[in-house]
């Protein structure tokens, strides 16, 4: 098995290097997973390995006492570009990986500082108290990572729905369905081998349409560059992937004939622009037309200025 390299699946550089946008994303993203399955995102897919996850000492021990205190993990979370973005990963992975109420809490042993993180979805329970990780918690660890990337680096509130490490749904929050009615994307595949991470859309934007969620619904066919490499666009979820007995969520997905465990997201509709409301939104253009990437409504014809 592949090494757990937490700023190659995660970040904005490598294990050792740094990235000149890696503060920025630090400070845009400072909240993890907030409660149930609401989260908030704002990973950058730069470094986001489809090699497996290398080097940071967690693959072997986990979240145990002994994989934080490996000397591998001190190396990796004081050689990124600041300790600020290795705080940032840490706060997703453990989210991801522990059940609500449970945390894990670690002393730098260079600089004497004490990080708490909290978990919250327990999609790898078993990993997180020290053994090898199942397959099955590879893939469902895997597919939150993912999940939270976003790769203009904007953090945007989703719902994340699947099953957890108990076999059982991820609870939903007073409201979530209500809250989050717009269909997203299946996340699915396995950063812990070289099998790659996967993306498939649930809705199509209309052309007016545009969202800082863009590694899903950005895509109009298979395999369209969506500018979030290495995960891939594989099209639509529903010829891939079968929903649970309740239609709630995607339940299993298909892939060069390996099957994946998923994790199906949905947005808020104000997360979705429509040129014509108003508001030139940073996903959209100025120019003459109504789509998104030429909207004069909201962004006026170029080279002009609002009086």
């Amino acid at each position: 098995m592949a090494f757990l390299c937490l700023g190659l699946l995660l970040g904005v550089g490598g294990c050792a290097s740094s990235e000149a946008d890696a503060p920025e994303l630090g400070e845009r993203s400072q909240e993890a997973i907030a409660t149930n399955g609401l989260s908030t995102n704002g990973l950058s897919t730069n470094g986001l390995s489809t090699n497996g996850l290398s080097t940071n000492g967690l693959s072997t021990n986990g979240l145990s006492t002994n994989g934080l205190a490996a000397t591998s993990f001190k190396n990796w979370f004081n050689g990124n570009a600041s300790v600020t973005y290795s705080d940032m990963v840490m706060k997703y992975v453990v989210a991801c990986a522990l059940p609500a109420g449970q945390t894990r809490v670690w002393t730098n042993p260079t600089t004497g500082v004490t990080y708490t993180w909290p978990g919250r979805l327990g999609l790898a329970t078993a990993w997180a108290q020290g053994s090898a990780a199942t397959v099955a918690e590879q893939q469902r660890l895997s597919a939150c990572l993912a999940a939270h990337v976003n790769k203009l680096g904007y953090s945007v509130p989703i719902s994340v729905r699947g099953r957890d490490s108990t076999g059982g749904a991820i609870p939903m929050a007073s409201g979530e369905a209500t809250d989050f009615p717009e269909k997203e994307a299946c996340f699915f595949g396995n950063l812990f081998t070289t099998e790659g991470i996967y993306v498939g859309n649930d809705r199509v934007l209309r052309k007016d349409e545009s969202t800082t969620r863009g590694c899903a619904l950005s895509a109009k066919g298979t395999g369209e560059d969506t500018g979030c490499a290495p995960i891939v666009h594989v099209g639509q979820c529903a010829t891939l992937c079968t929903r649970d007995a309740t239609h709630s969520f995607w339940e299993r997905c298909v892939v060069n004939g390996i099957t994946y465990q998923p994790l199906t997201t949905q947005l808020r509709s104000q997360d979705i622009y429509s040129c014509g409301d108003g508001t030139c939104q940073v996903t959209e253009s100025c120019g003459t037309g109504k789509t998104y990437d030429n909207c004069a409504s909201d962004c006026l014809a170029c080279g002009t200025t609002r009086k």
